[in-house]
């Protein structure tokens, strides 16, 4: 099974190149993840907050590819638990398709791709930054990993 993590945003901070290496490298070979990075639409004290996040939904929507299963990480959507997640991420390895995590810039995703989402997970109601963001779905992609191989990482 192949994940995808499409972000917006570009040039993360080392820390951040580090914290997601160090989690991307320790996922189990069934399950591949692969960063894309998209460009965050330009903004300034007077742009168009809207414009930018329908631009950035574009390059979100180009590359999602085809038959990939969008997950829309929002704060509005449904909280799981580590072991939802593995749950989940069971069935998802069992359903035969691939799939992509997207995360939005920093107003979210834009209305037209969160309505294709089948599904909306939250990580939290608190609001996060996105180069954390980052490195919090592999770890716990990571984690559900090692929840479903009986690893003890997750105790």
């Amino acid at each position: 099974m192949k994940i995808r993590i499409i972000a917006v945003g570009t040039k993360m901070p080392d820390w951040v190149e580090a914290g997601y290496a160090e989690y991307a490298k320790r996922m189990p070979r069934d399950v591949m993840v692969e960063m894309v990075e998209l460009p965050l639409a330009l903004r300034s004290k007077n742009s168009d907050i809207a414009g930018a996040m329908k631009k950035e939904g574009e390059a979100i929507l180009a590359a999602v590819g085809k038959g990939e299963q969008i997950i829309a990480l929002e704060v509005k959507g449904k909280p799981w638990t580590t072991e939802q997640l593995a749950e989940n991420l069971a069935t998802w390895k069992m359903s035969g398709f691939n799939y992509c995590l997207l995360i939005g810039g920093p107003d979210g995703l834009a209305p037209e791709v969160s309505a294709l989402a089948s599904v909306k997970w939250s990580l939290s109601p608190l609001t996060l930054p996105h180069p954390l963001v980052r490195i919090l779905v592999i770890e716990q992609l990571y984690r559900a990993c090692t929840i479903l191989q009986n690893h003890p990482y997750h105790k």
